[in-house]
């Protein structure tokens, strides 16, 4: 089992007061959640007042901060484009990152998601590129970078679970049926993040969980904190 800790995403301390938003809190996260068996942590920068950002300072600050606690963590970020203000500067702000994370996701639902994901590349680092539907495939396939994904991420928009894993499933199958051979992680939101992760573990993918996911534990119990969703993931997979 390949499991991603997912540990904050754009999830305000009003939502749950352990989510970690600054570096020192985002450096303990790491720590405890590769303690508690993540494989990678994908993290969101966040600014002051809790927006989230890839501005070159704020991601080798947070880069920084959580090397120095965790030294051998696998770190990833987003290039999402609701950290920005549109295509353009997304491509100027990747191009001047300082301190690079190991891997960076790129949403082949969003403009230009190409140029992006060449770029990542380009700058040496790993590249998962993400679809939300079954209409975001055909620019994910017709991307000069399809074949060079350290990972594709699935992330079905359902709200329903059902939907959801059928969703995640039909996407998995136009992108295998298109020769991909890549490993290919499931992950839901909410409602459908457990469904879709033990949809993701019978049909042999990689995983995600974390409070960018959901707070719940697979019995409807808040989760303390990140560290006890990665335990609650692996279990379900022994």
């Amino acid at each position: 089992m390949f499991l991603k800790a997912a540990v904050n995403g754009g999830l305000s301390k009003t939502e749950h007061p352990a989510v970690p938003v600054t570096p020192r809190e985002l450096a303990a996260d790491t720590v405890a959640v590769i303690a508690a068996g993540a494989d990678v942590v994908h993290l969101h920068v966040r600014t002051p007042d809790g927006g989230q950002t890839i501005e070159p300072a704020a991601l080798a600050e947070v880069l920084r901060e959580v090397r120095s606690a965790a030294p051998g963590a696998t770190l990833g970020t987003t290039t999402g484009l609701w950290t920005c203000s549109g295509p353009e500067e997304r491509y100027a702000l990747v191009k001047a990152w300082e301190v690079l994370p190991d891997f960076a996701s790129v949403a082949f639902s969003e403009e230009d998601a190409a140029a992006t994901a060449s770029l990542v590349l380009a700058r040496g680092m790993d590249l998962e590129s993400a679809v939300w539907s079954l209409d975001d495939i055909p620019a994910l396939l017709a991307s000069p970078t399809l074949h060079d994904n350290v990972r594709i991420l699935i992330e079905p928009m359902d709200t329903e679970p059902a939907a959801a894993v059928t969703h995640a499933r039909a996407m998995a199958s136009r992108i295998r049926a298109a020769g991909v051979t890549c490993p290919l992680l499931y992950h839901g939101e909410g409602s459908t993040t457990w469904p879709v992760l033990r949809a993701a573990l019978e049909d042999g993918h990689q995983t995600r969980i974390g409070f960018e996911d959901g707070v719940h534990l697979p019995d409807g119990t808040l989760a303390a904190d990140n560290s006890a969703l990665v335990r609650a993931a692996r279990a379900l997979a022994t």
